[in-house]
């Protein structure tokens, strides 16, 4: 079965009990077409001196915050490793 519209033909390929396969032929582009047109790269923005200070006070804020968080677990973690080897050690009997 072949169908036809315009610059589009269809093909039937295959035809099974899962399923149907179809080749689908695109005609010639029209001579009045436009390409692909390129990309152009998104604008900069400039950004201001104080803007730019303003950023790095932000990011240097976020490390410090996560450097806390990092030092609290570490706490955390710590405590609960000297009680282990504190209780491990009372538990054992001495020889």
């Amino acid at each position: 079965m072949a169908a036809s519209c315009g610059d589009i033909q269809v093909k039937e390929i295959d035809k099974r009990a899962s399923g149907q396969a179809f080749e689908v032929i695109l005609g010639a582009p029209a001579p009045d077409a436009k390409g692909e047109l390129p990309l152009s790269p998104p604008k900069k923005k400039d950004l201001s001196l104080e803007e730019i200070q303003r950023k790095l006070e932000a990011a240097e804020e976020r490390r410090k915050s996560h450097e806390a968080e990092v030092l609290k677990h570490l706490a955390v973690t710590y405590g609960e490793i000297r009680l282990r080897v504190m209780f491990s050690s009372t538990a054992q009997p001495n020889s």
